[in-house]
């Protein structure tokens, strides 16, 4: 038989955080969350789970912060280097083509077979900092 232990909750609405709180409460999406006590539960167990965390490790967001960035980072430079392999690749060929060459290594700048000045950035996405 389950040990359940019954608690109330109650909420000062002239608070802005306890309305704050009421309002996720009320717009709950049923399908994510299949009561209050759920929610609450996850909301509960997440806050205090990152505050012992944060409390044995200090740097802990900070870590986590510079991780994301750093991921944000590298998916940017990979939707770039995906945006310019076509380009990069039909330079190749056609150098290794007219060389009359097999398998020479292009020496030319790829920027310059797609006829990019090297400053133009405008095709990669800087959202990851805030530009």
């Amino acid at each position: 038989m389950p040990t359940i232990r019954a608690t109330s909750l109650r909420l000062n609405l002239d608070k802005p955080d306890h309305k704050q709180a009421w309002d996720y409460l009320q717009a709950l999406d049923y399908t994510e969350f299949k009561s209050y006590t759920s929610a609450i539960v996850a909301a509960v167990n997440d806050y205090f789970g990152r505050y012992f965390r944060r409390k044995d490790d200090p740097y802990l967001e900070t870590r986590e912060r510079e991780e994301k960035f750093v991921a944000e980072i590298v998916a940017a430079v990979e939707r770039s280097a995906e945006k310019a392999l076509p380009s990069f690749l039909a330079a190749c060929i056609a150098k290794i083509l007219n060389s009359g060459e097999n398998f020479a290594v292009p020496t030319q700048n790829f920027a310059a077979a797609e006829k990019v000045e090297k400053n133009d950035i405008s095709d990669v996405d800087l959202d990851f900092i805030g530009g």
